[in-house]
């Protein structure tokens, strides 16, 4: 895991947003790290102790925004993961099951905040760490 880097995150929820979003002003990243814990609809979400996810990961600025656009018209993350993602999780961006504590802390913050959802249909939000730029969805909690 890389070391713990001041890090950003944003929140996109296709279902109440349209998918669209514009882009963070300097004071809004504290505006859209409080949305992560309301990702979509507002209720607190049950405390988990682990949770499956997926992710876009891109090393540069631009080709994370592309990935963002295919998500934003529409695309299912596996595929777009496949397409975009610089890391070796080739099975559509699949990390598996992971408990508290195995994720970098920002990422693990971001993803945990994060209201589940569906490939076809993702709330997601997007962080940057030591790796690079990252995508997240969560399809289970527990």
């Amino acid at each position: 895991m890389p070391s713990k880097n001041k890090t950003s995150a944003k929140v996109n929820d296709n279902k109440s947003s349209g998918g669209g979003k514009s882009k963070a002003g300097s004071n809004s990243n504290k505006k859209e790290k409080d949305n992560a814990a309301s990702a979509s609809s507002g209720k607190q979400l049950k405390p988990a102790t682990a949770i499956n996810s997926r992710h876009i990961l891109c090393e540069k600025h631009a080709k994370k925004e592309e990935a963002l656009t295919k998500l934003r018209e529409g695309g299912k993350f596996d595929d777009v993961a496949r397409e975009f993602s610089e890391d070796k999780a080739r099975q559509g961006g699949s990390l598996g099951w992971k408990t508290r504590g195995a994720l970098d802390a920002a990422f693990e913050k971001a993803a945990y905040d994060l209201e589940p959802s569906t490939t076809a249909s993702p709330n997601f939000v997007e962080v940057k760490t030591g790796h690079g730029y990252h995508i997240i969805m969560v399809e289970a909690r527990r």
